[in-house]
C-alpha cells in the first residue's frame, strides 16, 4: 500500500503545454478517477506517474519518496492498459507470471500467486489458453491478474474498459471496484466515461485543457460543480445553461427567456445586472401544465425510456433545453409544456469566468 502525491506537475511537448501544474494527494488505499474529454491531458498525467513520460516541472512522490527520476520498473507500480498488452504466444499462466519471473521470484511462489489471483478473478480454468482463445472480458481479467500478482504499491488503469461492449463494461467496472476495495491498493483510473468515473472513484479529478477543474467526491462534483465545464461534463443528459442577469439585489436571476427565478439559499455577490449563467439539471425540472408563469418548452423530440421520458426542445428565446420527466406518458413533439425550475436546485455561475457563484457567507 502507498500514498501518492503530485506536486506542481507540468508537461510540455515542444511549445505546446499539455499540463499546467497539477497538485494531487492520493491516500493509502484510495481509488481516484481522472476523467475528462479527449486531449485534456489525463493519459499524459497517468504516464508521468508510471514513469513513461518525464514531467517538464514538478515531482511524483510515492510514500513520500521522490520517484520522478526513477525508471518505471523501479517504482513498484502495475498498469492495466486499454489494449490489454498480453503476449499472444504465451499462455494465460505465463502472461500472469512473466513479471514475477523476470524479478526472479521463486517458482513455487509464482505458482501460488498466479493460482490465487486466477481464483480471485474466476479465470482458473483459462490458465492453459492463449489470448486469442479468450473473449474481451476474459482478456481484461488476465491483464488485471497480471497486475495483481505483482502485489504492487500502486495500480494504474488507462481506460481499461473502452474496448468492451456496454453490458460487459458494467460488469467489469463493478468487478474492478470490488477487487480494489478487497485488495486495498491505492489506484489511479483514467477514463473519458463519466459513468465509470462516478461509480468507481472515491474522488474525481475532472480535467479540462490540462488543468484540474475540480477535485472532489463524485457526489460533490455532481451537486456542486466548480464551473460550467464540470457542470456540463458530469451528468447525463447534460445540465441546461440559461443566460440571465442578477436581480433583486442578488437574490434572483432574470432569465433572458423571460421569468425571474429567486434563489433559495441567499443572494449572489455582484451588482444588479451582472451577467450570470443559471444551470439546471434535466432531472430536476418539473412539468407544470396550466402554469402560466412556467417556462414554456416547445418540444422537438420526446424519447420514452420506460420509467421516464427525455424531452428535447427550445425556449422562447431559442435556447435548447432538455427535461427528464418520470413516466412514459409525456407530451409529444410539437406540444408546448410549461416547466417549473425549483429554486433549491439552481446552479449559478459567473458568465465571464464560468466559476460557481456561491451565496455570501
Amino acid at each position: 500500500m502507498a500514498t501518492l502525491e503530485l506536486a506542481g506537475v507540468r508537461k510540455s511537448f515542444g511549445s505546446v503545454q499539455v499540463l499546467h501544474g497539477i497538485d494531487l494527494s492520493v491516500a493509502d488505499g484510495e481509488m481516484v478517477v481522472i476523467v475528462g474529454a479527449s486531449g485534456c491531458g489525463k493519459s499524459t498525467l497517468l504516464r508521468i506517474v508510471a514513469g513513461l513520460e518525464t514531467p517538464t516541472e514538478g515531482r511524483v512522490l510515492i510514500d513520500g519518496r521522490d520517484v520522478t527520476p526513477l525508471e518505471p520498473a523501479d517504482r513498484d507500480i502495475a498498469m492495466v492498459f486499454q489494449n490489454y498488452a498480453l503476449y499472444p504466444h504465451m499462455s494465460v499462466f505465463d502472461n500472469m507470471a512473466y513479471g514475477l519471473k523476470i524479478r526472479r521470484v521463486p517458482r513455487a511462489e509464482i505458482r501460488r500467486r498466479v493460482q490465487e489471483t486466477a481464483e480471485l478473478l474466476g479465470i482458473s480454468s483459462l490458465l492453459d489458453r492463449r489470448p486469442r482463445q479468450l473473449s474481451g472480458g476474459q482478456r481484461q481479467r488476465v491483464a488485471m491478474g497480471r497486475a495483481i500478482v505483482r502485489e504492487p504499491r500502486l495500480f494504474l488503469f488507462d481506460e481499461p474498459l473502452s474496448n468492451l461492449d456496454a453490458k460487459l463494461r458494467v460488469q467489469m467496472r463493478a468487478e474492478i471496484r470490488r477487487l480494489q476495495k478487497r485488495l486495498g491498493v491505492t489506484s489511479l483510473f483514467v477514463t473519458h466515461d463519466q459513468t465509470e468515473a462516478m461509480t468507481l472513484g472515491d474522488r474525481l479529478v475532472v480535467m479540462h485543457q490540462g488543468r484540474a477543474a475540480q477535485i472532489a467526491t463524485p457526489m460533490e462534483v455532481w451537486a456542486r460543480p466548480a464551473d460550467t465545464y464540470v457542470a456540463g461534463f458530469i451528468g447525463s443528459p447534460a445540465m441546461n445553461f440559461l443566460d440571465a442577469t442578477l436581480a433583486e439585489e442578488g437574490r434572483a436571476a432574470a432569465l433572458a427567456a423571460g421569468p425571474v427565478l429567486r434563489f433559495a439559499d441567499g443572494p449572489r455577490p455582484g451588482p444588479e445586472g451582472r451577467r450570470i449563467v443559471v444551470g439546471v439539471r434535466p432531472e430536476h425540472v418539473h412539468a407544470a401544465p396550466g402554469d402560466e408563469g412556467g417556462l414554456p418548452l416547445a418540444i422537438e423530440l420526446a424519447e420514452p425510456l420506460g420509467s421516464e421520458t427525455v424531452l428535447h426542445g427550445r425556449l422562447p428565446g431559442g435556447e435548447s433545453f432538455t427535461a427528464r420527466l418520470p413516466g412514459a406518458a409525456a407530451p409529444q413533439a410539437g406540444a408546448v409544456l410549461p416547466l417549473r425550475l425549483p429554486a433549491e436546485v439552481l446552479h449559478i455561475f459567473d458568465a465571464e469566468t464560468g466559476l460557481r457563484l456561491d451565496p455570501r457567507a
